[in-house]
């Protein structure tokens, strides 16, 4: 099953349509995806386990959002500011 997440990352290009999001504004699908990665990472850290499924949030996320936006994020939470739950 790793081998198959592994392939669909590598072949990966742009976000794919997520019905969560149907709208053309995709800034609460850029964040969540955001979420989704930290939370991801965070949760599987926990457990000893490999984070490679992570990546897929990951590069959906830098697909979405302006860079600018994640670095400020990335800066809140090691300042421990961040407003979502990670």
């Amino acid at each position: 099953m790793a081998e198959n997440i592994e392939e669909k990352i590598k072949s990966y290009r742009t976000a794919p349509f997520d019905a969560r999001f149907p709208n053309t504004n995709q800034t609460r699908n850029c964040y969540q995806n955001y979420l989704d990665f930290h939370r991801c990472n965070k949760a599987l850290s926990a457990k000893d386990q490999d984070v490679a499924p992570c990546d897929w949030y990951q590069r959906v996320y830098k697909s979405l959002c302006p860079m600018s936006w994640v670095s400020k994020w990335d800066e809140q939470i090691e300042n421990g500011s961040f407003a979502g739950k990670v």
